[in-house]
């Protein structure tokens, strides 16, 4: 869940995208972004529509996908692509955006770690002609449960 402050800052986030690309305020664009926002830390388009439907808020996939579009381009949500994964997205509105995700190759289960000596040596990083804005990393290996599951098969 995301605090109300934020949820805020969402709002008008979104609002001046919209009125910069000359686009619609729409109810349903904002439904999805109250809704994307009470979301778990990684969701795909269809638990966000299926979400949608269980509060009996009737609106097209297609217009799920439409906004979800407009939200990771006004930096309100992130989109990322696991390997032999459905696209997930996470908020990127809320303060501590930076992150590593550990995702098992096994289950697919993802988990989110921060590793503060990690992020201060990255965010100390200077390159002359670029002023990255975040980061993300992505370590691929074998959950603890998958690796038990692993040492009880074998002989």
């Amino acid at each position: 869940m995301i605090d109300e402050k934020s949820r805020a800052a969402a709002h008008a986030t979104l609002t001046a995208y919209l009125n910069t690309q000359k686009m619609r305020r729409t109810p349903e664009r904002f439904a999805i972004l109250d809704k994307a926002l009470d979301m778990p830390d990684h969701f795909t388009i269809d638990s966000l529509w299926e979400a949608l439907t269980a509060d009996n808020y009737l609106v097209s996939r297609a217009t799920v996908y439409s906004t979800l579009k407009l939200l990771c381009e006004s930096c309100i949500v992130r989109r990322h692509n696991f390997e032999g994964r459905v696209s997930c997205y996470e908020k990127a509105i809320t303060p501590t955006v930076n992150h590593q995700h550990l995702i098992c190759t096994e289950c697919g289960k993802v988990r989110e770690v921060r590793d503060p000596e990690l992020m201060r040596l990255l965010e100390s990083r200077r390159y002359s002609t670029f002023h990255p804005g975040y980061f993300a990393i992505y370590a691929y290996g074998i959950c603890n449960r998958c690796a038990k599951r692993r040492r009880k098969k074998l002989p």
